[in-house]
């Protein structure tokens, strides 16, 4: 069973897209797409799939940051379950749950 993802996108019949990325966006998408569970990988994924090629270098740090940070705590900051943490950008959390569907407002 396979489907499609952002591995597919960055090697694949998406290619064409993902190869005008520089290499530091191409890492941090195929990163968003391979978090360790389907969840995250869905959220972080479709997030990356959609915003990379327009995020500042700014954005794309904090991203990259994000990623860098255990799954649960991240998709509990996202959906508003946890609070984050002092020094967590939270317009960008806010971006995410929002394309996502888990504002909390």
């Amino acid at each position: 069973m396979s489907q499609s993802h952002a591995g597919t996108d960055v090697a694949g019949s998406g290619a064409g897209e993902a190869g005008e990325l520089d290499p530091r966006r191409k890492r941090a998408l195929f990163r968003a797409w391979h978090r360790g569970t389907r969840e995250m990988d869905l959220v972080m994924g479709r997030f990356a799939d959609r915003e990379i090629r327009t995020m500042s270098d700014e954005d794309l740090a904090e991203f990259e940051r994000l990623l860098d940070l255990p799954e649960p705590d991240v998709f509990g900051w996202i959906t508003g379950q946890l609070p984050p943490p002092a020094g967590i950008d939270a317009g960008l959390l806010d971006r995410l749950g929002q394309f996502r569907g888990f504002d909390q407002h």
